[in-house]
Order: structure tokens, then sequence, then C-alpha cells
């Protein structure tokens, strides 16, 4: 128990970092480190300027981390992402390494470039690895992408294809800042920073090797109750039942939930999981892993509206055992 406190208080201090850069709602910091500490991939669906990218390069830093962005456009090549082999003296090729040789990485309006572009990240999000020429090379851990696109901006897009959508453990959300008390703090801590970007002045909380041990515990010392993984289950289940669903969540949407329940019980200081942790994920982990029939679609009926119906449908789990 000894090591879930010391997480815990680790997780506290990741989460101050960044609030002492970004400005927006906490609850969003931790679930975007949950993400992090399951080792999973997030998607933010937003408007531009809401501060995605001030937000990753913080998260990145606070973490001990290597950060790298990438800027998808029409004309990007896969090449550009994971790197190429590049003539040398001495007859000799090396491997010119891309920006994907990078713990985080900041994936910039991923919709903007085309299908085969988008491919590119596919097998690195899924299998940890890229090949070039025929080569295959292991990335990182942690490896970690941080997408965005753009919600209203259509026009010279590609919408992302489902299997792609489905690598994403979470898809996230930073919205307008709360109220006005917001507005102002954005404003004066830029006063106060003399500069566009503060995160280099930033201080880890952690090094890189101390966060894949927080990654570790998630893995290993956080329990989970068989009523927990029946409901988690029975979630996924009535996805695919819905009148108004074509397709429901695969079994990846489960497992999505589990990893990231697990990872929300140890920032919160427990060793076990509860139900709350469960419904605190499930509009994050399953909304962008649905799919609604069109005539549901065309009377604008949204996948969040959907998963809220799913979640009032099957009751919470009241005995589950802790340990």
């Amino acid at each position: 128990m000894h090591e879930i406190e010391k997480a815990k208080d680790v997780c506290e201090e990741i989460i101050e970092a960044v609030g002492n850069i970004y400005v927006g709602d906490r609850l969003l910091l931790k679930k975007l480190l949950a993400a992090g500490a399951a080792n999973g991939h997030v998607l933010f669906e937003d408007y531009p300027g809401l501060g995605k990218t001030l937000l990753a390069k913080a998260f990145a830093r606070a973490i001990g981390c290597e950060y790298s962005r990438i800027q998808f456009t029409p004309d990007l090549l896969p090449a550009d992402i994971v790197g190429a082999k590049v003539w040398r003296e001495k007859d000799l090729f090396e491997l010119e390494k891309g920006p994907i040789f990078a713990d985080i990485i900041l994936a910039d309006e991923i919709n903007r470039a085309p299908p085969k572009t988008q491919s590119a990240l596919l097998e690195a999000m899924e299998e940890k690895q890229v090949t070039i020429e025929g080569e295959t090379h292991s990335l990182g851990n942690p490896f970690i992408v941080i997408a965005t696109q753009n919600p209203i901006e259509q026009e010279g897009t590609y919408p992302l294809p489902e299997a792609q959508l489905d690598r994403f453990l979470l898809k996230l959300s930073t919205g307008y800042p709360a109220s006005i008390g917001e507005e102002n703090k954005i404003l004066s801590r830029r006063i106060s920073w003399k500069q566009d970007d503060p995160t280099a002045e930033l201080k880890p909380a952690i090094t890189r090797e101390g966060f894949r041990e927080l990654q570790k515990l998630v893995e290993t010392q956080i329990y989970v109750d068989d009523c927990i993984l029946d409901y988690i289950s029975k979630i996924v289940r009535v996805t695919r039942e819905k009148p108004q669903v074509e397709i429901g969540s695969s079994p990846r949407g489960g497992i999505a939930l589990l990893k990231v329940s697990r990872a929300i019980a140890l920032i919160n200081g427990r060793d076990f999981v509860t139900p709350d942790d469960v419904k605190l994920f499930i509009k994050d982990a399953l909304s962008h892993r649905i799919i609604l029939d069109m005539e549901y679609t065309l009377e604008g009926l949204k996948a969040g509206d959907v998963i809220e119906e799913v979640i009032q449908a099957i009751p919470v789990p009241k005995d589950f055992k802790p340990r």
C-alpha cells in the first residue's frame, strides 16, 4: 500500500505541474494522466486555440518524457512521420529517424492528412513499432500519441477510419474556459511568462523511468473485482444491442475501460477499482467506438446520447469487493 500512496503523491505533483501551465478543468488533467498511466493514446476533438498543444507539451515535460510534434497536412508523406534511409558517405545508407521516435507525440490536425499517411500511425499506435524499408524498429516506452482534430472544419480533411479511431484509448475535449476567472487567469499567466511557450521552464515531477514504474503499478497492483468486470462487459455489449447503433463497441472498448479505470484508481490512491472509476470514463472510452444508424445521425442523435442511455440502463454493482 505504501507504493500506492507514494504513486498518488507523484500523480498529484504531475497534475499540479501541468496545472501551473494549462488553465482548465482539473478532471481533464486527471483523465489525460490516466490515459498516459495506461499507456494509451488520446484524441482531442476541439476548436482551434484552446490550448491542446500547450497541454501536450506541458504533460510531456511534467512526466520527464521526450516530446515531438507532427503537423498533419495534405502533402505529408509516411516517410515524414516514420523516417527513411538516406545516403551517407562511404556507400552507406543510414536511418534518419522521423518524429515518431519520441515518447509523447502530438499529431496535430490528424484528419488533414490523406489515409495513406494516417495509416503510417496505425502500426506505431497498435504495435509500438514501425517498418522502414522492410526493417522493423521498436518504439520507446512510454509511447503515447495525443492527436487533435477540428470538429467543424471538414473542407480538405480526411475522416479517420474506424480502425484508427479504435486505436485511441480515450476521446476527450478541452472545451472553452469555464468562467471569466479562468479567462483572466490565462491572460495574467501570459503576462507573467513573458513568452508564448513557458514549458521549457517547467520542472518534471517525475523521470521517464519513474513514469514507467507508475505504468507498471497500474498493471500489477490494482485489483478488479469480478462484478466490476461484469459491469464493463454488460456496458460494452449493450452498445451493440441499441436500435440506434449500426456497429457497437469492439472488445477493445472494454479493455480501454478496464485500463483507464485501474489507472484512475492509482491516481486516487487506491489499489482497487470502484464502479465510479468505470462510470467516469464510459463516454470517453466508448463514444468514438460506435457508429450510429444513418437515419438517427440525420436526426441529430449523437453517440454520447446513446452512451448516456447505456449508462442509465445498466445497474451499478453494489456488492463489489475492494480486495
